[in-house]
């Protein structure tokens, strides 16, 4: 590590209150206080990266000065693409500046001719909202939003698209807001105030996500800034000050829960700014050694009231270095170079410093494509991967891609014009119940009047324009951007105090759960380590507990019995009955009507009953672990890997398949705990605690609704595309029965849980569960378009009830993490895909069909859409071996006819060009067959 404090960067002995980097690396930026008002001055990055470009007189140290600020500046922050820098200040102001073209240097006003701007810099906006100081600023990511936070204790969000155009005004805080951060990957953005909290807002609604206090509740006193900083993975949000055990430290708060379980201890007093290296990096591989898979890890600097600055390794315990007396006065501010090795730290007292790392001492920078590889694998591809700037940057390769492009484009156009028209005549006549007439006249009365020594009254303006200003927000996603690496000779030119690996001895002390000084080892906030252990929540009950008198019942109307020829005495040779016993029972039954919704027999009719006969022979059944790995296939080689109880979710707890198969892998979450698990090269099989059978294709599609084994697994068999299970007896209720127009019979449990009995397989299977979690927490209401046709009536949708809610009970669960968010609504569209086949009803499979395929396309899971597009499509050729039926279901959906409806979906996400492209060709060449 090299340390330089160049003298020359200098507000003349003013302090220097914030500095950034720009993105490319080549200037950076400090804000603070001039002579007679607020000083924001670009800067040359040469001459602080090589010492011969520093003595070279012909090279510019000053690039541009501004002082339009009327006071003090406090933060400068360049945008993501670096065309602009935004600047908040004692002026209440919210300034945007950006270079000017072909304009030649200048003098800097009120200077000697010497002191010249070598680049021209204009304000090209001016953002009024506060009233009072501007204490932050921040762009988010794709400089979609500006932020900007005030000691009037609001946020204001700013259309970044459409100055001055506010998107939000978020309130809840009771002091003055002194820092924003925004969530690498658009969902959030996190404040600090001088109220002793830490707030999270959703940028889906712009509410309230969580409010943080207990770390702050012990802070006494005051600092000028509270810049709080978010991880490059997303998964942490590390706090300015906070306090434990009456000691000043920067909290480690949690993505996953927002737990405040860990924080950076060891400053003497409190920590004003933690900034996060925008790389994660990995272990560096030494010369000759073979490379070792490592955990990524981020870095993250600290600096405090007490002069001093702590730069820590998340894979470390205690900090890499600690440099005390680094400045006379309090860090103000902190940025690092983009490549991650470099980074400027200003304070108080009018000077910076410069640190310069090796990679010997951070670790190896993970590439862009890693990096967005980590953020697809914790929060999906939508967010991480599918960038504004990948997307212009394709080529459309196909004319139906680009008229479907087109087609999407207009659409959008169309609707956010009648939303603006609508929003616009809503403003004009009534705002929350009040005219815009009697807004301004209250405003008129809340206007703020000072008056001068001399007795001249000042009234501040106030901006009543943006009362006409539509609300509107859009997705924010990770940026990436790429630099080159910066080759720095620096030299330690000042005398200052280091201690590397040492000083601050008590760094990570868990709360509330051990003795101060306990250290805590950092292999918690690795950006790899996301599914805890929901361990404090209660157990999942176990559903499948019933009374002993309780039977299983198959009902059948005598027109059923009619109709299928006695289908229970009629089995196929070779086949066990299953009927032990047969009893004439009276039982009431519905018959199902797609028009309107069943309604009950007004005659009691005898039907046949199959019971469950009582166990005879009682097999062994498998004991739920933790967590088990075993391999079912060798030729391919095929890994199955199970952890149960991953994340407790509303009261139940999930678990967890993962498959991995030729480098390859695929994932999906159950409801229950897995007891066994088994699988072929065609297909995977698993059994749950609560008696259900899984049964997944070798890409990880659900083939079936799960179904319901009569008693406990007690082994599993998988080969080629069969499936053997043997189970202990048991018994269970049933409640009510339902017989479907296309005769499948419906059954009902007293637990809540409604099956359907699949004639091909035997089986029951389950197609409703009002305790499923999976059911709450799907979340595809933006796949739902306003042209499909609702499916109230059918067999499924009068099932489930108002169980389903078509994602809207999502929005209470908003903290879930996206990753498993993504999860479970994959899950539970298969399974209504799934159900309505088995229900026969083509209908609703048509319904969830578009939905699943919505998803798939919106998510980029390019897997599973090339297998479900190969399934509709089928062999192009006929062969006598073939399987394949070119109908699906009773309606007589033709499965080629779904694939043609499925191409427009397909062609709105041009990552899906090649895919498009394929299958229309396919089609084009089939005709109508």
């Amino acid at each position: 590590m090299k340390l330089l404090k160049p003298s020359w960067v200098s507000h003349n002995g003013k302090p220097i209150f914030s500095v950034d980097i720009h993105p490319d690396g080549t200037k950076f930026a400090t804000g603070g206080q001039g002579e007679d008002s607020g000083k924001v001055v670009i800067w040359n990055m040469a001459p602080v990266l090589r010492e011969e470009d520093e003595k070279n007189v012909n090279i510019p140290k000053m690039l541009c000065q501004m002082d339009n600020h009327l006071a003090c500046v406090n933060c400068v922050r360049w945008s993501n693409t670096g065309l602009y820098l935004a600047s908040g200040g004692d002026d209440k102001l919210v300034m945007v500046w950006k270079r000017a073209a072909f304009i030649g240097p200048s003098t800097v006003f009120g200077s000697s001719s010497k002191l010249a701007n070598v680049e021209q810099w204009r304000c090209v906006t001016i953002l009024r909202n506060h009233t009072g100081d501007v204490m932050d600023v921040a762009w988010s990511p794709h400089d979609v939003w500006l932020a900007s936070c005030s000691v009037d204790n609001t946020i204001v969000i700013w259309n970044a698209r459409k100055f001055p155009e506010i998107v939000a005004s978020l309130k809840g805080h009771t002091g003055l807001v002194k820092g924003l951060t925004w969530d690498p990957v658009g969902k959030y953005i996190a404040s600090q105030a001088d109220d002793h909290s830490l707030k999270v807002w959703r940028t889906m609604d712009w509410q309230q996500e969580t409010n943080i206090t207990k770390p702050f509740n012990e802070c006494g006193g005051t600092t000028h800034v509270l810049r709080l900083s978010w991880s490059p993975d997303g998964q942490y949000l590390v706090s300015a000050h906070a306090m434990n055990n009456s000691g000043p430290t920067a909290q480690i708060i949690e993505r996953d829960g927002w737990k405040t379980n860990m924080d950076f201890v060891g400053h003497r007093k409190a920590v004003t700014v933690v900034k996060f290296n925008p790389k994660i990096f990995k272990k560096k591989q030494r010369n000759g050694s073979s490379p070792k898979p490592s955990c990524p890890y981020c870095c993250c600097a600290v600096g405090s009231k007490d002069r001093s600055l702590s730069v820590w390794l998340t894979s470390l315990k205690r900090p890499l270095v600690v440099i005390h007396d680094l400045f006379d006065k309090s860090i103000m501010d902190i940025s690092w170079t983009l490549n991650g090795l470099g980074i400027l730290v200003c304070s108080m007292d009018g000077t910076v410093a410069y640190l310069n790392f090796s990679q010997d001492e951070l670790g190896d920078p993970l590439n862009e494509d890693e990096k967005n590889a980590i953020h697809q694998n914790i929060y999906g591809k939508s967010l991480a991967i599918t960038t504004e700037a990948q997307l212009s940057t394709t080529i459309i390769e196909n004319p139906e891609m680009l008229k479907y492009q087109q087609e999407r484009q207009r659409a959008e156009q169309v609707n956010h014009r009648m939303t603006h028209e609508a929003q616009a005549h809503k403003l004009t006549s009534v705002v929350n119940g009040e005219s815009l007439e009697d807004i301004r006249k209250n405003l008129l009365k809340k206007q703020v009047e000072t008056r001068t020594a001399d007795g001249r009254r000042r009234i501040t303006p106030l901006c009543i324009a943006q009362l006409d200003t539509g609300v509107s927000g859009a997705t924010a996603q990770a940026s990436s951007l790429n630099t080159t690496a910066m080759k720095s000779n620096l030299l330690l030119t000042t005398s200052t105090k280091m201690e590397p690996m040492k000083a601050l001895d008590s760094r990570f002390t868990e709360r509330s759960k051990v003795m101060p000084g306990v250290t805590i080892s950092m292999a918690g906030l690795t950006p790899l380590d996301r599914v805890k252990d929901g361990g404090t929540l209660k157990e999942l009950k176990d559903e499948t507990s019933s009374d002993s008198e309780d039977k299983m019942v198959v009902v059948k109307s005598p027109s059923f019995t009619k109709r299928k020829a006695l289908d229970v005495e009629k089995r196929k040779k070779g086949r066990p009955r299953k009927m032990d016993a047969k009893m004439m029972m009276p039982v009431s039954h519905q018959t199902f009507q797609q028009v309107r919704p069943a309604t009950p027999s007004s005659e009691k009719e005898p039907c046949c009953v199959v019971a469950i006969p009582v166990a005879v022979l009682k097999l062994p059944t498998p004991t739920p672990q933790k967590a088990f790995t075993l391999q079912v296939s060798t030729e391919p080689p095929v890994y199955l890997e199970v952890e149960n109880d991953v994340s407790a979710v509303s009261g139940a707890k999930l678990s967890q398949l993962r498959c991995s198969r030729e480098g390859r892998e695929w994932d999906t979450l159950l409801p229950s705990r897995v007891i066994t698990a088994a699988g072929s090269s065609d297909v995977v099989a698993v059994a749950c605690e609560d008696r259900m059978l899984s049964v997944f294709s070798a890409c990880g599609r659900r083939l079936l609704p799960a179904i319901l084994l009569p008693a406990t697994m007690s082994a599993l068999h998988c080969s080629g595309f069969y499936v053997m299970a043997l189970t202990a007896c048991t018994e269970c209720t049933v409640s009510q029965s339902l017989l479907t127009q296309q005769g499948v019979p419906v059954i009902g449990l007293s637990n809540g849980k409604s099956y359907c009995f699949n004639s091909s397989l035997e089986t029951w299977n389950l197609i409703a569960d009002k305790q499923d979690s999976l059911v709450q927490c799907a979340d595809f209401k933006n796949c739902i378009s306003s042209q499909d046709a609702p499916v109230s009536q059918g067999p499924l949708a009068l099932t489930q009830g108002h169980n389903l809610n078509a994602g809207r009970l999502a929005s209470r669960l908003s903290s879930t993490p996206h990753h498993l968010q993504h999860g479970m609504t994959l899950v539970f569209l298969e399974n209504q895909l799934a159900s309505a086949l088995t229900l026969r009803s083509s209908t609703e499979y048509h319904y969830w069909l578009l939905i699943y395929a919505r998803f798939l396309v919106t998510e980029g899971s390019d897997y599973r859409l090339r297998e479900l597009c190969k399934d509709l499509l089928g062999p192009v050729h006929k062969s006598a071996g073939s399987a394949w039926e070119p109908t699906t279901l009773v309606g007589g959906l033709r499965k080629r006819d779904l694939l043609r409806e499925l191409l427009p979906v397909i062609g709105q996400n041009l990552h899906f060009q090649r895919l498009f492209t394929e299958y229309q060709d396919q089609l084009e060449l089939l005709g109508n067959k």
